[in-house]
């Protein structure tokens, strides 16, 4: 096997960044770009996109695959079960200080298991465009900056649940 016909890196990525997060106190999110193929609640998605703590904390059954990030959520108090294919994952950071790493935005429409008739060893990485008005992702603060606001989404308004204490 060669380098070209090996298996993707962004799954290996995700988990050590995951364990580095853990390790370390932070709270590890990941920022995807929805479509069908993913299953989150749709009504937290904004712009196409989701912010999801996959935190030991936030989640329960989480497993990081070579494929998919599956586990079970709350929202708004009501148990999901999320399932994020790892091509869909942008970007995986720590909420506390925005270290992390951001991956390629998935073309739409390209078809991801297509070969291309002369393999290069950067094909999998896109051309900066060429007019400049390409998006840029910074997730870590430069020297002396502050960290990035990331917020997970707010859950719906409503009647806040309570506990009745029985005796």
């Amino acid at each position: 096997m060669n380098a070209l016909e090996s298996t993707s890196t962004r799954p290996y990525l995700i988990r050590a960044l995951y364990e580095w997060c853990t390790d370390n106190g932070f709270t590890p999110y990941v920022a995807v770009l929805v479509d069908d193929s993913v299953q989150v609640p749709r009504e937290y998605v904004k712009n196409g996109e989701i912010v999801l703590n996959i935190s030991y904390d936030a989640t329960s059954s989480l497993k990081l695959g070579n494929d998919f990030i599956e586990f079970k959520a709350r929202f708004a108090g009501t148990a999901r079960e999320i399932m994020v294919p790892v091509s869909r994952v942008i970007a995986i950071y720590a909420r506390e200080n925005g270290q992390g790493m951001a991956f390629p935005v998935p073309v739409p429409g390209a078809v991801e298991d297509a070969t291309p008739s002369k393999p290069s060893p950067l094909s999998s990485v896109p051309a900066a465009p060429a007019d400049g008005d390409g998006k840029v992702v910074q997730l870590v603060p430069e020297e002396g900056g502050k960290p990035p606001e990331h917020e997970p989404p707010k859950p719906p308004s409503g009647p806040r649940p309570a506990l009745k204490r029985v005796k």
